[in-house]
């Protein structure tokens, strides 16, 4: 499966995963965009400076194929960089700022620099269930909630569309 494949090759890159979650089938996003996804969370360690791990994850992509021609295309492979511990980048006004984004505006305009926490983590489903997996006590640093806190303020019927394989 492209998804083992791709955290295999993130060893190649200095990025060591330690814990995988579950895959998840989940409808694409936005509705629409292309066929349904695998979506996972890995918790990973290396010591690149983060914008490299982001250029890494780019990498590895293109290795599978991926096109950057359109925000929230469809895509054959997309890993998202979603939190690095406690850290918030570029600062907290700015990330604050990408998550009060309107939907609107969230399919037309993308950051010029690393965002992180992934500034909609929060508002997702398909990010949340997974990371309950592999790191439910880990802290949002601006939130001040758990991933499972975040992920059980989800409605039901969210968090109920993260189906296991």
């Amino acid at each position: 499966m492209t998804l083992d494949k791709a955290l295999q090759e993130l060893g190649s890159y200095g990025i060591r995963v330690r814990h995988t979650s579950p895959f998840y089938a989940t409808s694409c996003f936005p509705a629409g965009a292309g066929p349904d996804y695998v979506n996972a969370c890995a918790a990973a360690e290396c010591d690149l400076a983060p914008v490299e791990i982001l250029e890494a994850l780019h990498r590895v992509e293109a290795l599978f194929s991926r096109q950057r021609d359109q925000r929230w295309g469809a895509r054959s492979l997309d890993l998202d960089l979603i939190a690095i511990g406690d850290m918030v980048l570029p600062d907290a006004s700015t990330q604050a700022a990408w998550r009060a984004l309107p939907p609107d505006r969230q399919t037309a305009e993308a950051p010029d620099q690393l965002i992180v926490p992934h500034p909609r983590m929060q508002d997702r489903a398909f990010v949340l269930v997974p990371l309950c997996d592999v790191a439910s006590d880990w802290r949002h640093p601006l939130l001040a909630l758990s991933a499972q806190e975040l992920c059980d303020a989800l409605p039901p019927e969210a968090r109920a569309e993260v189906v296991p394989l």
